[in-house]
């Protein structure tokens, strides 16, 4: 039996006890539940869902980490990425300021965690710009032709 084959009967099964489990949600009913009488069904069900999410996540990274390592090629472009976002991170870190904030609920926000926060924004509008100046550029470049 080849791996495809193993795979379509794997997702078979877990498509026949998601309905199942769809089926006993369904006729617990809403009144029940927001009563708290179908809660542990509930949440025996969040966390079967919870335990196939992190096999996925996990056989996700598996994969991608075992593709990434047997192609030296594709391993240079990743890591030349990651470098690169790593670089523009302790930029953004750098230039960002920090001082103490205060919070909506009377807490404070540290310095050093406001700081991460304004780097944290600071590099979500430069990856922006960068993306959209590479949108444009392929845009123009496209128009050319």
């Amino acid at each position: 039996m080849d791996l495809q084959k193993l795979l379509k009967i794997v997702a078979i099964v877990i498509g026949v006890i998601s309905i199942y489990f769809l089926g006993n949600i369904i006729s617990t009913g809403n009144d029940q539940i927001r009563a708290g009488e179908g809660s542990g069904i509930v949440n025996m069900f969040m966390y079967v869902s919870y335990i196939v999410l992190a096999i996925a996540v996990l056989i996700v990274l598996v994969f991608s980490v075992l593709n990434t390592v047997s192609n030296t090629a594709s391993l240079k472009n990743t890591l030349t990425g990651v470098a690169a976002f790593v670089v523009l991170a302790l930029l953004c870190y750098f230039v960002a300021d920090g001082a103490e904030t205060p919070l909506k609920n009377g807490d404070m926000l540290s310095a050093s965690g406001s700081k991460l926060v304004g780097a944290g924004l600071y590099l979500f509008y430069l990856l922006a710009v960068i993306a959209g100046g590479i949108m444009l550029g392929f845009g123009i470049k496209k128009m050319v032709k």
